[in-house]
């Protein structure tokens, strides 16, 4: 199965939902002119598709190996990952005083896509150094954005985020790892974390752990947690005292070395803190909400892939025609076209409001960028792991088949529901945290004014009133969990999922419809391509009277509180 990065699409909602052309307008990205936006989109497309995309397979067949600590990836990682570094695409969205080139996160999200959908395992590598990058850079001494920093913008390191340990998952304040002070500046860092990504590798020449641990008389919990540069190779060019125990066997992601990692096994691992005593999780947020954008984007690319697969095979099977031909297949390549193109453009907005916030300073901007990232991060990935599953369902039983490369698409995208904090703890805090904070208000005005540009009329009108319906739904459930906080906490989390579904559904009928009424603007102007124009409004109709419904339906459960879950007994769960 080959991959085509989807560049007009990409630069049709960068240009239409994250308002590419205003970001450029501001000092910090007067840089990202047209022009450059086309090169870099055509360019790293050619790089996922010529580069990554041939190693897709290979990865999930091979996986990485570890032997005595080594972990080596399969025979062609390496060069692929000395292109991307030679290419400089690590350093699109990073700070110039540090050597990268300041462009908007949102087109930096724009190429991360198309290496996720070419090799979701492989971009793992990627999206965690950008992580790190974001954290150094925000709560680094300069000392060390000189010392790390550079080279992780640069791509000859990578980064990683060293939180989870045996006893220790969502709950990050029951971490044991200790920090102790050397005298010198530095620390001994002790302890043992689980399911670090690319924790070991072969294909850069230094990794920099980024390890929150605890000083010896931190308070407990999450108060007393401190976060620590712990680089694989030292300043000196000596070897830290930090090991890969094991590597994970897993459902997918095969070419991701997920590492068991032990620290100071000899009493001699060296660290550094990362800004004040006892402030890592405000640091390690800093890495995790940027994570938590680019693990939505993951469920954007891998969608995207399982439809390119879909399409292509419904072209080519015959069975009484060919597919592509029979409603319910056409149902299908719908459904996996429309919610694609939704949580693309979520996840670009969400990222654009990132930029603008960056570069303002804008509250409004910040304000939306928090209150969407739960929703990007949850709805998007639920929907990679359903439509790649629903892709397979295109190629019947031939999707069942691993030569195929359909099924790999729905083992690699389950884990996105999963890590940077499971979908259902991404729907608490879009309840308990967000929505008090009341952005969402103008959110949904914004939603309104733009279904009434929809009018009555043709195709845009018909959209209309089923996202006035889901809005009116999402209105009524925000009210309601907002109404039940307090006592009635348990209702509000009870509910908290299904909302988070129904709002991600709605938003992204919204921006769909946003799309249209653009692409309809062109039309009528003649300018730009009929066809990608005319799709982009059959799209968001079809999404408009299939899938919004889906979401005002779910008002219901939303509403109904928890009463019901809580008066089972443990009993009736067994029996």
């Amino acid at each position: 199965m080959t991959y085509t990065a989807p560049v007009a699409e990409q630069r049709f909602v960068l240009e239409t939902i994250a308002d590419l052309p205003g970001l450029a307008q501001l000092s910090a990205f007067e840089a990202a002119s047209p022009d450059l936006v086309e090169a870099i989109l055509t360019e790293a497309g050619k790089l996922a598709s010529g580069v990554f995309a041939p190693l897709n397979r290979i990865g999930d067949t091979q996986g990485a190996d570890v032997a005595d600590g080594v972990v080596t990836l399969p025979a062609g990682f390496r060069e692929a990952y000395q292109q991307y570094v030679e290419g400089g695409w690590g350093s699109l969205g990073a700070d110039p005083n540090w050597g990268g080139q300041g462009l908007p996160f949102v087109l930096a999200s724009a190429v991360q896509e198309q290496l996720t959908s070419a090799n979701m395992a492989f971009s793992l590598c990627m999206m965690l150094t950008q992580g790190a990058i974001e954290a150094l850079t925000a709560h680094a001494s300069d000392e060390q954005k000189a010392t790390y920093l550079t080279k992780l913008i640069s791509g000859e390191w990578t980064g990683t985020m060293n939180l989870t340990e045996p006893q220790a998952g969502s709950d990050v304040g029951a971490l044991r790892t200790k920090a102790e002070e050397a005298g010198d500046g530095s620390y001994r860092i002790k302890g043992q974390k689980i399911y670090i990504t690319w924790g070991e590798h072969d294909v850069a020449d230094n990794i920099v752990h980024l390890v929150l641990a605890r000083l010896p008389d931190a308070p407990p919990g999450t108060k007393g947690i401190s976060l620590f540069i712990v680089p694989k190779i030292l300043p000196d060019g000596s070897r830290n005292d930090l090991r890969c125990v094991s590597v994970e066997h897993k459902l997918g992601i095969h070419a991701s070395p997920t590492c068991t990692m032990s620290f100071g096994d000899n009493d001699a691992c060296i660290g550094w803190m990362v800004g004040a005593e006892n402030a890592g999780m405000r640091a390690m947020f800093t890495m995790m909400n940027h994570a938590r954008i680019n693990v939505g984007l993951q469920g954007v690319a891998i969608a995207e892939r399982a439809y390119q697969g879909a399409l292509h095979y419904a072209k080519e099977r015959v069975q009484s025609g060919r597919i592509i031909g029979h409603p319910d297949v056409r149902r299908m390549l719908m459904t996996l076209k429309s919610t694609t193109e939704a949580i693309r453009a979520l996840t670009y907005l969400n990222a654009a409001a990132v930029d603008r916030a960056h570069a303002t300073g804008d509250r409004e901007a910040q304000a939306l960028a928090d209150l969407l990232t739960p929703v990007t991060k949850g709805y998007g990935t639920d929907m990679g792991v359903e439509l790649s599953s629903l892709a397979i369902q295109v190629f019947g039983g031939m999707g069942f088949v691993e030569e195929t490369g359909a099924a790999q698409h729905l083992r690699d995208a389950r884990i996105a529901p999963i890590y940077e904090g499971t979908n259902g703890i991404q729907a608490l805090d879009l309840v308990n945290r967000k929505l008090p904070q009341g952005r969402w208000k103008t959110l949904f005005a914004d939603i309104r004014a733009d279904i009434r540009l929809l009018g009555k009329d043709g195709d845009l009108g018909a959209m209309a009133p089923y996202l006035d319906d889901g809005l009116a739904a999402l209105e009524n459930a925000t009210v309601w969990l907002l109404g039940n906080q307090g006592e009635a906490a348990a209702d509000a989390a009870a509910g908290a999922t299904p909302y988070l579904r129904m709002f991600g559904i709605v938003a992204g009928g919204w921006l769909l419809a946003k799309q249209a009424i653009a692409a309809q603007a062109r039309l009528a102007a003649g300018q730009g391509d009929p066809a990608f124009l005319r799709a982009k409004i059959a799209t968001a109709r079809f999404f408009a009277e299939q899938i919004v419904p889906q979401g005002t339906a779910l008002l219901g459960p939303v509403t109904r509180g928890a009463g019901m879950l809580y008066a089972l007994s443990e009993e009736q769960f067994a029996a």
